[in-house]
């Protein structure tokens, strides 16, 4: 008789297939399951979910079409040397998959996305559309005002897409969901570290993916299970290098990638994957100015990456210094997609401080589709090694 599966094996099979269904399917059902529902979806890197939440709909993450889609519409809207998360995007929209959402949210991340944000006005006329900017100036009577405006206008856009103004303390409320939500993937992410063998960054990475679909309670619920079946569940400790990786906080990474990473003999202790979920580093106060409250957690408590505009130079790679720092890592590696900008352009900032802090890394870039591994394996194989080599001399 086969052996009974683990129950965080069954999680993570539960997250894969989420992760795998191009349809939405999981939308679908949400909306079905009460008349009247609604789904706004949104790019990477950072929107803020607890409007759309408290508006009474689901929030979407859209992380383009991964590897498992061929693009072919979305080629004829963008020229070849542009990364492939908004081809593979305006993929998904054209051939329908994206149907069940009712409207879509582009924030600030780069020229590209924010050209996709009026193609898309364009292409789907019946859809609500904006494009959220983001401050960058970071006093409060002059970023954190420009902020609140912006997000007021979603609240009302919301609001009368629903017939109903957005209250304080709906938005209150949503606040404090959100927050239990941080908190659970801080625990995720710091007992990943802790303990890598335990827990996976292949299996980190989909049950974070989950979030993007399922409401955020569930999603809540769904990352502690993970972490208690994780604990319960033994797993081999190897000698493996533990890394920082990082570039990838926009178009994310095949999920084979990851696991090559990792095969080649890599813990990943700390990432900036979907950065939605973990942008906002504290809780966010939840008994006060809902808006304002949400603009100083942007200004103030916020990640750093390259597609939020840094207010002073000298601060170019604290953070990153800090995950390393914090994490226990050995090393770095900067994974970023091909033709990304924002990441390519910072990477030699960040390599340089890292140089003058001894920290060792390596870079690569990949596409969402990216089919062949062996090469970044070897890569990430030879990083691993050379780490050993010299935290051993």
């Amino acid at each position: 008789m086969d052996a009974p599966t683990p129950e965080v094996l069954k999680i993570v099979q539960r997250c894969e297939a989420l992760f795998e269904d191009l349809h939405f399917n999981a939308v679908k059902a949400w909306k079905e399951a009460a008349p009247g529902r609604r789904a706004i979806g949104y790019m990477p890197v950072y929107v803020p979910r607890e409007i759309v939440h408290a508006a009474g709909m689901l929030p979407v993450g859209i992380l383009g079409g991964g590897d498992q889609i061929e693009v072919i519409q979305g080629d004829a809207y963008y020229q070849s040397y542009i990364c492939r998360i908004p081809r593979s995007t305006l993929e998904l929209g054209l051939t329908g998959r994206l149907a069940p959402l009712d409207g879509m949210l582009f924030p600030s991340i780069c020229d590209v996305i924010r050209n996709l944000s009026g193609m898309w006005q364009i292409l789907f006329p019946d859809k609500y559309v904006r494009y959220v900017d983001v401050p960058q100036n970071y006093r409060d009577d002059i970023g954190g005002r420009f902020y609140v405006q912006e997000m007021q206008h979603i609240r009302d856009d919301l609001g009368r897409l629903r017939g109903a103004a957005i209250t304080d303390a709906e938005l209150n409320a949503s606040i404090a969901t959100y927050n239990a939500n941080r908190a659970a993937l801080r625990e995720l992410y710091a007992y990943r570290a802790a303990r890598p063998w335990q827990a996976p960054t292949s299996e980190v990475y989909l049950v974070q993916r989950a979030g993007m679909v399922l409401p955020v309670e569930e999603h809540t619920e769904l990352v502690r299970a993970y972490l208690a079946a994780a604990e319960k569940w033994a797993r081999p400790r190897r000698d493996n290098a533990r890394v920082v990786l990082t570039g990838s906080f926009c178009e994310q990474p095949p999920l084979a990638l990851i696991k090559s990473i990792e095969m080649a003999g890599c813990y990943v202790v700390d990432d900036d994957f979907m950065l939605v979920g973990r942008w906002l580093l504290d809780d966010v106060p939840a008994d006060g100015q809902p808006l304002e409250e949400l603009a100083k957690a942007f200004l103030h408590h916020s990640a750093s990456t390259a597609a939020k505009y840094d207010e002073k130079r000298e601060e170019k790679g604290v953070f990153l210094l800090k995950q390393v720092k914090s994490r226990g890592a050995e090393g770095v590696i900067f994974a970023a997609p091909s033709f990304c900008d924002p990441a390519l352009l910072e990477r030699p900032m960040l390599q340089d401080v890292l140089g003058k802090h001894g920290v060792p890394h390596t870079a690569f870039k990949f596409a969402e589709n990216t089919g062949q591994m062996a090469p970044i394996r070897e890569q990430a194989g030879t990083f691993a090694d050379s780490i050993k080599l010299w935290s051993a001399a």
